[in-house]
């Protein structure tokens, strides 16, 4: 079974409802989650925002963070995440950052993504984040971060209902 019938069989099974804030992954979280039949009573909205002014703008991301950190960081993930369940009515969000390639920017490798987890339940807040550099082409590398986004989503949420807390 791919990994987006997955998902949407997780969703369904924990009453779990998304958004996504990509960037790199433009949309792609989203796009193969939607090609699931049944998959719309589990999709709140996707957020595909480039830029850091949009970053800003719609997901309320700190241009302090940006700076500090860079685009592709996980504190710019987390708030990406957390943003997104903001003005939101889901209770899951996905975040995803990060460079495709072919080259190195700023000093930062081809390939490296940064994303974050966010759960919203009773109240409370919680948020992981990780950083996982992939090798490939273009193409190749935003499919492996819209699979890995996917694959690691339920390993955070168990973590989120056994601890109550996000860690990094």
């Amino acid at each position: 079974m791919p990994i987006a019938d997955d998902t949407v069989v997780y969703l369904r099974d924990n009453s779990l409802v998304l958004t996504t804030a990509e960037s790199c992954t433009a949309g792609k979280i989203i796009t193969l989650l939607s090609e699931v039949e049944g998959s719309g009573e589990f999709i709140e909205c996707g957020y595909v925002v480039y830029s850091p002014q949009a970053k800003q703008r719609l997901l309320h991301v700190s241009p302090r963070t940006i700076e500090t950190f860079n685009l592709t960081s996980v504190e710019v993930a987390r708030e990406m995440a957390m943003g997104a369940l903001r003005d939101s009515t889901a209770n899951v969000a996905v975040a995803t950052t990060g460079i495709l390639g072919p080259e190195d920017i700023d000093g930062i490798p081809a390939g490296t993504i940064c994303f974050a987890w966010a759960f919203q339940s009773k109240g409370k807040q919680c948020v992981f984040s990780r950083e996982h550099r992939f090798v490939g082409t273009r193409c190749q590398v935003q499919l492996a971060a819209t699979e890995y986004a996917m694959q690691w989503l339920p390993h955070f949420h168990w973590r989120a209902l056994v601890a109550g807390r996000g860690e990094t």
